[in-house]
């Protein structure tokens, strides 16, 4: 079932080809029909029952009279920023133009069943929104602490389309980076490498907060929680970017490439982070611990606060992380080498899981299935086998390696990786970087992930560590209206729900599909195949993935 917007603000729900196989995941594609309740009466939930693997086989409703359980699936794409990588596709275009580019990129992630965007807002130190703390960004306006030419704020734009289509918008954070090697125009006055210089390391071709500096630390801090306060994000972002990737001359730049290519860090010079008087500080104060563990001390210290305080300031908000793919060096399966986050970055994802210091954790897996030192579901494995507190693990897959490079992928690689990811029972969601070579459907990859993986819609999966109060049963009415039936929402008496979860059934067939809870008017459109919906059932679904009770909206006399 495809949402399709039309000039009155009103969705249209075009039973088609592609939406006819419902059961892509947790969900059946075809239950058998029964007799349902009146229009308007609540139906009970669904009892527990084996969940089928997400693309596999079909499977009855446990509960004949109701549909089944909806298709639960994160399915996200990273936008990035920095360097003009994804959005804007330069510099100083003009509002209109940049608004455009986010509204195409809102429009294919809508289209292709997507259901989140993950948004870089902070490349380096600097920001795509109007910010006290930091200047505007130079990949948005052509020169940093310039603001547009046109006063607008692109977060709040982003933010409020992602919504219209029913799409989550993830706030994603580089939370040390001070200064890009790409970058061109100088800093601002206001950027903390000229207000705060004592903060600042340069590596390499890099300009870097110096995370044994407890002042950088809380800067970083202070603009995650600033922009959780000022605006409606669904998630926090932060990338595999802590201490910086080594590099061996004081010119080096791009050192992730050497990493992701199997590099296991040590076999060269190395040059070493200039760290030397936060950490002499540190031993004079009467510190303990060694450099490494001191290191990764100061990560640590940053992320359970980035996670304590978004939970005061909004508990709806998730935290994710999404670091280098492979673990620590002393927990690896047989098998796996290659570079060390825990060592080179000081980044002990393996504690931040243990403690329960994130919602979720995207682990970029950017290696084919079949490369053993580094293979996809050998490490997917292995995070799951660290996840003791049954948090989201949502690989990151490596969609732009589609390309013509010598290592490049073929799109039949990121349908496998996907198909691994549901064949786990501990995973529900994935992440591609970046939402480039969906945008211009490099090598077919965008119609093979239509027509193979994401043939439905998919809510995200519930996080109940943050709240499991399901909201209200929804108020709906509808009624036969040309070519369809015309549905109409709104929410129950209490907690306001985000998503509508709407299905229908056609012939023998249940179809899925979700609507923003600020849309509320929709049409479900006659098929050509299945002829009008029989009978249509809808719930309210809130921000943290709880469903209510489901309702009989619609029964054809």
């Amino acid at each position: 079932m495809v949402l399709v917007f039309n000039a009155k603000k009103r969705l249209t729900l075009s039973a088609g080809v592609a939406a006819g196989v419902a059961a892509l995941l947790e969900g059946c594609s075809s239950t058998p029909t029964a007799p349902v309740p009146a229009a308007g009466t609540a139906l009970p939930s669904p009892q527990p029952q084996p969940q089928p693997m997400p693309g596999g086989p079909a499977t009855a409703s446990a509960e004949p009279r109701t549909p089944p359980p909806a298709p639960r699936e994160f399915r996200a794409a990273w936008v990035s920023t920095v360097a003009n990588i994804d959005w804007p596709s330069r510099s100083n275009l003009s509002m209109a133009k940049q608004q455009a580019e986010a509204l195409a990129i809102l429009d294919r992630a809508k289209a292709l069943n997507l259901n989140a965007i993950v948004l870089q807002v902070r490349p380096s130190a600097d920001a795509i929104y109007p910010s006290a703390l930091e200047p505007w960004s130079e990949f948005l306006t052509g020169q940093q602490g310039r603001p547009p030419a046109q006063p607008w704020d692109p977060l709040r734009f982003w933010i409020e389309q992602a919504h219209a289509r029913g799409l989550e918008l993830h706030a994603w954070f580089n939370p040390y980076r001070a200064r890009h090697a790409t970058a061109k125009t100088p800093l601002a006055a206001n950027h903390i490498g000229r207000t705060r210089p004592e903060l600042i390391k340069s590596y390499g071709r890099y300009l870097w907060m110096d995370p044994g500096e407890a002042a950088a630390s809380q800067h970083t801090l202070n603009v995650v929680l600033d922009v959780v306060r000022r605006y409606d994000i669904d998630g926090v972002h932060i990338d595999d970017y802590f201490y910086p990737y080594p590099i061996d001359t004081p010119n080096g730049a791009g050192p992730e490439g050497v990493a992701l290519d199997g590099g296991v860090g040590g076999a060269r010079q190395e040059l070493e982070f200039p760290d030397q008087p936060s950490w002499q500080r540190y031993l004079l104060e009467g510190g303990t611990l060694d450099r490494a563990h001191w290191r990764r001390q100061n990560v640590n210290t940053l992320i359970e606060a980035m996670y304590q305080g978004i939970r005061k300031e909004k508990a709806w908000v998730r935290f994710g992380i999404s670091p280098f793919g492979i673990g620590r060096p002393d927990r690896r399966p047989a098998g796996i080498i290659g570079f060390s986050q825990y060592d080179k970055l000081y980044a002990d994802a393996e504690l931040w899981l243990q403690n329960g210091w994130l919602d979720y954790l995207a682990p970029q897996l950017y290696w084919p299935v079949a490369q053993a030192p580094q293979a996809f579901d050998v490490l997917l494995d292995y995070w799951l086998a660290q996840n003791t507190r049954a948090r989201h693990v949502w690989p990151g897959l490596y969609t732009s390696r589609i390309d013509n490079s010598a290592k490049a992928f073929g799109p039949e690689e990121i349908v496998k990786q996907i198909g691994v990811t549901r064949s786990r029972g501990g995973v529900r969601g994935h992440l591609h970087f970046s939402i480039a070579p969906l945008m211009q459907n490099r090598k077919g990859i965008t119609d093979q992930l239509k027509s193979q993986a994401y043939q439905t819609a998919a809510l995200t999966p519930a996080t109940p560590w943050l709240g499991s109060d399901a909201p209200p049963a929804p108020q709906a009415s509808a009624r036969r209206e040309g070519n369809g039936v015309a549905l109409k929402l709104s929410a129950g008496a209490g907690k306001a729900p985000s998503h509508y979860a709407i299905w229908s059934r056609y012939g023998n067939e249940w179809r899925f599909a979700v609507a923003p809870a600020s849309r509320p008017v929709l049409l479900l459109a006659d098929d050509a195949a299945g002829g009008a919906a029989q009978v249509v059932v809808v719930s309210a679904v809130d921000r943290l993935g709880n469903e209510s009770e489901r309702v009989n909206a619609y029964a054809r006399g």
